[in-house]
């Protein structure tokens, strides 16, 4: 059975869906709780195995409007393990998404696209 995780939203976490099935992962509001770790432990397990394993595409939707930096820090450990993964046969596509006014995440965007060398990195400007 595919794997499946859905966390409401809350003051200091993201709204997370991880869709095992449709090969899809997604992160939208914001996150500046303390235990940063910790809340995205079985994440980060999830991800690991699942880089690990024989998949064919994957896609991470990232729609974050603030974040701290042990946030920062972790986006970017995920990110880097995903471009890691993203070898012949294996597509994994990011797409960045920021309000056309945050300009602090379509920047940070724009860093960690510049960081990333093998996955298909898409920064999606909305309204």
């Amino acid at each position: 059975m595919a794997y499946r995780l859905e966390r409401e939203r809350t003051n200091t976490t993201p709204y997370i869906l991880i869709d095992e099935e449709k090969n899809y992962m997604r992160f939208e509001g914001e996150s500046y709780l303390e235990d940063v770790i910790g809340f995205f432990k079985e994440i980060d397990e999830w991800l690991t195995g699942y880089l690990a394993s024989d998949f064919t595409e994957f896609t991470f939707e990232c729609a974050m409007e603030y974040f701290n930096s042990s946030t920062t820090k972790l986006l970017y450990n995920f990110l880097v393990m995903m471009d890691k993964n993203a070898t012949a046969g294996k597509t994994v596509t990011v797409n960045w998404i920021a309000l056309e006014d945050n300009e602090i995440m379509i920047e940070c965007g724009e860093d960690f696209q510049e960081e990333m060398e093998r996955l298909t990195f898409n920064i999606v400007i909305a309204d």
